[in-house]
């Protein structure tokens, strides 16, 4: 095969030009990998597909094979090109480049046999081919091929546009047909750069999208936990609720049924009286009658303080409108806490019902003060004997924080606390036993406290402010210095069995709570 017809084999028939990694269809047939797939997206509405160079069909879209043996010899064309050279064939015996070639005698002539050769106007010379001199001539006329037509995408010879079968149809010179050639390449070019684009940003978009759908699923799940939450939540209220309804009515019934039996008791005794009264009233001797009676004894009434008892408990339906203002309070309570919860804000407020007697508690429920005074304060099973104070909150999920200025204080413990620490004993304190975890304060001096176990810490305080981190289901509480930057004091690590509160202990001075969130 000549060099010039192994170039041909090696080119394209879409772009005209040597393979660019090189497929094969079913058909046999070979094209650049760009150029068929541009070729085969173009025909995707159609009914199916088509080889463009034998227009074969194919009902789903063609599998490209790659034409492994095809790829490397273009390899080879292009590390080691064909000469280029075309040598004068009329030089029989010595090869010598021809300078020009004659497309009537088919013969490429070296500058001596030029100057010999026929100057007739039908001897058309043009330069060196680098195909056959026979691939340039119509193979049916056998003349020149000038034209190339559009409507059958072919070169043909002036008797096929004038007498031919391509009579009548658009055609253009083969040198225009070249320069529209090099115009579709350049559209081809920006189409592929097109393409790459399109790709890119439907790539972009599906991976926007994945993790627009996976962030749905998160938010979906989140929320649905929420609910499912919240619905426990409101479940236990409603049951915390309704017992205090039910208790305080029960209270309420069992006075009012003693009281009934008090008044029938009293009704018997008052029917008895009235029947000696009448016997009496019946005698006619008046000695007898003087006799018999004991009028102080029959004149006896109900105690005035027993009645206005009980005429303020029919009145008012025994003490069940203070006991409902009680449970509303309850249900308002609850609903706030529900509600901060949800909403992810967590306000940390002190419990002035389980304050210990010489603490004082501000009416925002952020400060706790030591005093050398008693408070005189209700005794209640909640109250701490020690100087102890524990949150209003309780915490049995998730991941909260807040923060405290203990700088008021010389002697301080904060941390959390099991809401079944003992209230009273000499270790009831947080961090002397197995229920709670404390950062404690003695003048220079800092430690942790858990299961009256003290570990002393390398340095105090410096900023006099504390932050206690809690993370339940990791199971958690870190201390931190609010210094710049913050620094770690401790972490306790365990599993916690019961919701925690948070808690302050203090000898002196006072502690204010700064702020409290969930994270």
């Amino acid at each position: 095969m000549a060099d010039a017809d192994l170039i041909e084999e090696l080119e394209c028939s879409i772009c005209l030009s040597i393979y660019t990694d090189p497929v094969t269809l079913t058909c046999g047939h070979n094209f650049c990998r760009d150029c068929i797939n541009l070729a085969l997206d173009e025909q995707q509405w159609s009914e199916g597909y088509s080889c463009p160079q034998c227009r074969a069909n194919f009902k789903k879209l063609p599998v490209l094979q790659k034409n492994t043996s095809l790829a490397n010899i273009v390899k080879l064309v292009l590390r080691d090109p064909p000469s280029q050279n075309v040598f004068c064939t009329q030089c029989i015996h010595t090869p010598v480049p021809a300078v020009i070639s004659c497309l009537m005698c088919e013969a490429s002539l070296c500058d001596d046999h030029l100057r010999v050769h026929s100057k007739a106007p039908e001897h058309v010379l043009c330069d060196p081919p680098t195909t056959s001199l026979e691939n340039r001539k119509c193979s049916v006329h056998k003349k020149i091929l000038e034209y190339y037509c559009t409507e059958d995408s072919s070169c043909i010879c002036v008797s096929c546009r004038l007498d031919g079968e391509h009579r009548g149809h658009q055609v253009e010179s083969l040198d225009e047909a070249s320069e529209k050639k090099n115009k579709l390449r350049n559209v081809l070019q920006k189409l592929m750069t097109e393409r790459q684009k399109t790709e890119k940003r439907v790539q972009s978009l599906e991976e926007h999208r994945r993790k627009v759908q996976g962030k749905a699923d998160d938010e979906t799940e989140r929320v649905t936990v929420l609910f499912r939450d919240l619905r426990r939540r409101l479940e236990d209220l409603e049951k915390r609720v309704l017992r205090e309804i039910s208790g305080q009515a029960l209270w309420v019934s069992v006075t009012m049924s003693d009281m009934i039996w008090d008044l029938e008791i009293k009704k018997e005794e008052l029917s008895r009286k009235m029947g000696d009264i009448e016997e009496l009233c019946n005698m006619t001797d008046p000695l007898t009658v003087l006799q018999e009676s004991d009028t102080g004894d029959l004149c006896d009434t109900e105690d005035d303080e027993d009645r206005e008892r009980r005429d303020k408990l029919l009145h008012d339906g025994g003490d069940l409108d203070v006991d409902v203002a009680g449970v509303l309070h309850t249900l308002h309570t609850g609903l706030s806490d529900i509600i901060q919860q949800v909403s992810g804000v967590t306000d940390i407020l002190l419990d002035v019902s389980t304050a210990g007697y010489h603490l004082q508690i501000s009416d925002d429920r952020k400060t706790v003060s030591r005093l050398y005074k008693s408070q005189n304060y209700p005794e209640t099973p909640e109250r701490f004997q020690c100087s102890q104070v524990i949150s209003i909150q309780r915490f049995s999920s998730g991941r909260h924080y807040w923060e405290v200025d203990v700088g008021g204080s010389r002697i301080w413990r904060v941390g959390m606390c099991y809401p079944s620490i003992n209230r009273r004993g000499d270790q009831s304190e947080i961090g002397d036993n197995k229920k709670s975890w404390s950062l404690e304060g003695w003048g220079n001096q800092c430690s942790v406290v858990h299961d009256n176990n003290k570990i002393p810490l390398p340095s105090s305080v410096s900023s006099k402010r504390v932050r206690i981190d809690l993370d339940y289901e990791a199971g958690r509480i870190s201390f931190y210095d609010l210094c710049d930057p913050f620094r770690h004091l401790h972490t306790f690590t365990t599993t916690f069995t019961e919701p925690l509160h948070a808690g302050v202990c203090i000898w002196s001075g006072h502690v204010k709570i700064l702020r409290g969130n969930q994270m």
